[in-house]
C-alpha cells in the first residue's frame, strides 16, 4: 500500500512539474507549423483540462476534509452511515474542473447526475424520506410511559433558539439565522429541510455542520454532561418504564401527527412522515411496509443524502468566513442543547419524591441524534455505575428531541415564509 501511495505521489508531483515545460515547448513549437507542434498543442489542452492544471488551494484543503470524514468514519467509527458518504461527496464535490466551455459538465450543472439526485435534496425530498425511516424504525414506548420525559427533548430545544440569537448577533439575516439555528436541534433533515428553505445558498454549510456534529456527539456531550452533574446525581436510578399496550402504541402516533402539525403545519413533511412510519410500525398488519421503510429505503435515501450534500460544497462556496461562524455556531448549539436537558432534569428532581427522581445524564438525549445521544447517556451511566443502565430511559426524551426540533423548525417557517 506504501508503495503505490508513494509510486502515485512522484507520478503526480512529475505531472504538475511538466505543465509548464509542456506548455513552453508547445508554444515554441507551434511557430514551426509541423506534426509535432499540432502534437504538443493537443497534448497542451489536455494538460490544461486536467485536474492537476486546475486544482486551487480551496480544492485541495476541501480533498483532506473529505478523507478526514472518511478517516472519523471507517477508523473512529464515528457514525459512518453518515461521514463516509458525505465525505466521499465531498471529494467528488472538489475535483478540479476545466474552464467553461470544455467538454467537462459540473456536477450542479444540467446533464450531471448530481444535479438530478441534488434536487432531491433541493426540493425537501431526501430529508421527509429519512423521517419515515426513522419513524418506522422508532419505538416510542418509553416516552409514552412516562411522558414528562417530554420536557427534556423539549428543554434541548434551547439550542436552536440560542443558535438562532447567536446567529442574528453575528450579522445574519432572520432567515439565514433561523435556518443556521436548526443544527443547535442535532437534526440533520431539519436542518437539510429548513435550509433548502429559508438559505439555499447556506445549505452545504449548514448540512456538513449539523452531520459532523451528529457525528461528533460522543466527543462533545461528556464533558458538559459531567460538569453539570455531581457524582450523587450521576447514580441515580430510575425505576423501570411501565409495559405500554398495543392500543396505546397505535393511538400515539395518530395523536401525535394530529397535535404537532396543528402547532406547527410549515413541518407537516416531515412529522407526517414521522408518525406515518411510526404506525406502520406499531400496526401490526404493515410490516412489509415497515421494514422496507426502516431498512432499504433509509439505506438508499441516506447514500443519496449524504452524497449530494457532500458533493455541494465545492471550495468555492464552502470556504468563506459564514461557513467557519456556522461551524463555531453549531458547536455553541450543541453544547446549550447539552445543558438545557442536563439542566431541567436537575431541575424537575427539585419537585419529585425520592424513588422518582430522574437522572440528568439523559436529558442530554433531548438533541435529536437517535439513537446516538440515548447511547451516550447509557454510556456515562455505566462509567459510574456498571449495573445503573439509563438507555431505555434515555430514549424518552431522545425521540421527543426528535419531535421537538420538527415543531421548532415548523413554528420559525410559519413566521418566516
Amino acid at each position: 500500500m506504501r508503495r503505490f501511495v508513494t509510486l502515485y505521489t512522484v507520478f503526480a508531483l512529475l505531472f504538475v512539474l511538466f505543465v509548464p515545460i509542456m506548455q513552453v515547448d508547445a508554444q515554441t513549437a507551434a511557430s514551426s507549423g509541423n506534426a509535432f507542434s499540432s502534437f504538443l498543442n493537443g497534448f497542451s489542452g489536455f494538460i490544461k483540462e486536467s485536474g492537476f492544471y486546475n486544482a486551487t488551494t480551496g480544492n485541495l484543503l476541501m480533498l483532506v476534509v473529505g478523507l478526514v470524514l472518511i478517516y472519523l468514519g471507517v477508523k473512529r467509527g464515528f457514525e459512518p452511515l453518515l461521514l463516509i458518504p458525505i465525505g466521499t461527496g465531498i471529494i467528488i464535490g472538489n475535483i478540479p474542473l476545466p474552464p467553461e466551455g470544455t467538454a467537462a459538465i459540473g456536477i450542479d450543472q444540467e446533464g450531471s447526475v448530481y444535479y438530478y439526485l441534488y434536487q432531491g435534496v433541493k426540493l425537501g425530498i431526501y430529508p421527509s424520506l429519512i423521517f419515515l425511516g426513522i419513524g418506522a424504525m422508532t419505538d416510542f414506548s418509553s416516552l409514552i410511559s412516562n411522558p414528562r420525559l417530554m420536557l427534556l427533548g423539549a428543554a434541548a430545544q434551547l439550542g436552536i433558539f440560542g443558535t438562532f440569537i447567536g446567529a442574528y448577533a453575528l450579522g445574519f439575516p432572520v432567515n439565514e439565522a433561523a435556518a443556521i439555528s436548526i443544527i443547535g436541534g442535532a437534526d440533520g433533515p431539519t436542518a437539510i429541510f429548513s435550509a433548502s428553505l429559508l438559505a439555499p445558498h447556506l445549505l452545504g454549510s449548514i448540512a456538513i455542520a449539523a452531520y459532523s456534529y451528529m457525528a461528533l456527539v460522543p466527543v462533545i456531550q461528556p464533558p458538559v454532561m459531567n460538569l453539570l452533574t455531581t457524582k450523587k446525581e450521576r447514580l441515580i436510578r430510575m425505576k423501570p418504564p411501565r409495559a405500554v399496550s398495543k392500543t396505546e402504541k397505535i393511538i400515539f402516533p395518530l395523536i401525535g401527527l394530529i397535535v404537532t402539525t396543528f402547532i406547527a403545519p410549515s413541518a407537516l413533511s416531515l412529522l407526517g412522515m414521522l408518525f406515518f412510519g411510526n404506525l406502520l410500525k406499531e400496526s401490526g398488519v404493515t410490516n412489509r411496509l415497515a421494514e422496507t421503510a426502516r431498512t432499504s429505503m433509509t439505506d438508499i435515501v441516506t447514500i443519496l443524502l449524504g452524497m449530494c450534500v457532500g458533493a455541494s460544497t465545492s471550495a468555492a462556496k464552502f470556504l468563506t468566513l459564514d461557513s467557519i461562524k456556522i461551524f463555531l455556531l453549531g458547536a455553541l448549539a450543541f453544547s446549550i442543547a447539552t445543558a438545557g436537558g442536563v439542566l431541567v432534569a436537575k431541575v424537575m428532581n427539585l419537585f419529585l419524591k425520592e424513588g422518582n427522581k430522574i437522572n440528568p445524564l439523559i436529558g442530554s438525549a433531548g438533541v435529536s441524534a437517535v439513537p446516538a445521544a440515548a447511547r451516550v447517556s447509557q454510556n456515562e451511566g455505566l462509567k459510574n455505575d456498571r449495573t445503573n443502565h439509563l438507555l431505555m430511559h434515555a430514549m424518552a426524551p431522545n425521540v421527543s428531541g426528535v419531535i421537538g426540533s420538527a415543531v421548532a423548525a415548523g413554528v420559525m417557517l410559519s413566521f418566516l415564509l
